[in-house]
């Protein structure tokens, strides 16, 4: 299997950072340093590197460094899917071209939409504000099974964007008791349309995690997670696509008046629900422990990636802020050799180098330190690189 690597990193007024310029080679990356100093920040330009808002998803005037009145700019040069590609992006600080949206730019060229990063790679993450995921609202399971389709569907942003849109006009609609049967029906075919749509790649995506976990002849170092997706499709007729939509449409239609009085629309995708399951304990993900609940994410990320790069036959760039901070040294190790068994480039965080030492020569040893950033080694000695 190929593998996208990152081969230079540059920023300029982003987060902390006034300027870097950082070369790498290759080989997994290891980010150590205090809390604050900006470990975190790094990953999250790395981040932009794909559709989206990056794994904090923050407004992009907030990943300005303060002060700096000209916006950001992310520069990446990779080896990526389609051969070796510069990736610049910027957002803020230029109100007459672009505002502080956020605009890209492949090998010097103006990009039609974000969702051509896709072209040349795959980002894949899991933060600490993830820990909460399996006893959160619904809404963060959507948005991690969404960015798990969005990995291997690059169509399925724009289903997920478009059928909101179409979903906000109905519901203003119905607000303001505008009914016209004409407009309205308009829109619910095409909430139909991409409500299907988005409901069969949800589920799509399952099966083929479920067949990947499946595989495995042991729970290993992390749990075996069971998948099921609660969603409204179980209740909607038809043998194919086609007839489902016309029978959600149909639907729409009938609950008009009541999703008026409750002021919102009340079936659809964006009601539906992401269940996991400790297969090992045969316990639902939210009762088990926090331990648990930790090892069945680790391991539902990593299975994520390998399929994400044996469809894609390129493995994705791994994301992965402060991963061993809740690992016993023996996982920890299991861990590292999983990440090098993907085959692609992984960023790792933490607050003491030796808890990576497991990694050896497969990984290079930045220090991060208030926005600059020095070589190391697991045992924390530096040489500088070109930051401010």
């Amino acid at each position: 299997m190929n593998a996208a690597c990152l081969t230079r990193l540059k920023l300029t007024d982003f987060r902390n950072y006034r300027q870097l310029d950082l070369d790498l080679d290759r080989r997994h990356v290891v980010l150590t340093g205090e809390n604050g100093a900006g470990k975190t920040n790094l990953m999250e330009a790395v981040s932009l590197l794909t559709p989206g808002r990056g794994l904090r998803r923050a407004a992009y005037p907030d990943m300005c460094r303060e002060g700096a009145g000209a916006g950001f700019t992310v520069f990446a040069a990779l080896d990526g899917m389609q051969g070796p590609v510069e990736i610049g992006t910027s957002a803020g600080g230029d109100p007459e071209n672009g505002g502080s949206g956020r605009r890209l730019r492949i090998n010097g060229t103006n990009a039609r939409s974000n969702d051509e990063l896709l072209e040349h790679l795959r980002i894949v993450w899991l933060t600490p504000a993830m820990d909460g995921l399996f006893t959160g609202p619904a809404s963060d399971r959507r948005r991690f099974l969404d960015r798990q389709v969005l990995a291997i569907d690059p169509g399925h942003g724009k289903r997920v964007l478009d059928y909101e849109r179409a979903m906000r006009s109905r519901n203003r609609l119905l607000s303001e008791g505008r009914l016209d049967p004409s407009w309205l029906s308009g829109i619910e075919v095409q909430m139909a349309e991409f409500g299907i749509a988005i409901a069969l790649a949800r589920r799509e995506l399952i099966a083929m995690l479920t067949g990947l976990i499946d595989d495995r002849q042991d729970d290993g170092p992390f749990p075996r997670a069971g998948l099921q997706l609660e969603d409204f499709l179980s209740g909607i007729p038809g043998e194919n696509a086609a007839e489902q939509e016309e029978a959600l449409a149909v639907q729409l239609a009938a609950s008009r008046d009541r999703d008026a009085a409750a002021g919102r629309t009340l079936t659809g995708p964006h009601r539906s629900d992401l269940m996991v399951r400790h297969r090992g304990k045969d316990m639902d993900a939210a009762r088990c422990s926090t331990g648990e609940q930790k090892a069945l994410l680790v391991g539902l990320v990593l299975a994520h990636a390998r399929l994400t790069g044996e469809i894609c036959g390129h493995a994705p760039v791994l994301l992965l802020d402060e991963i061993a901070a809740h690992l016993d040294e023996g996982r920890r190790a299991a861990l590292f050799d999983l990440v090098d068994a993907l085959g692609g480039q992984a960023f790792m965080t933490g607050t003491d180098s030796a808890m990576f030492k497991a990694l050896g020569s497969r990984a290079e040893f930045l220090a991060v330190d208030s926005g600059t950033v020095a070589r190391a080694t697991a045992d924390a000695q530096e040489m500088p690189v070109k930051s401010q």
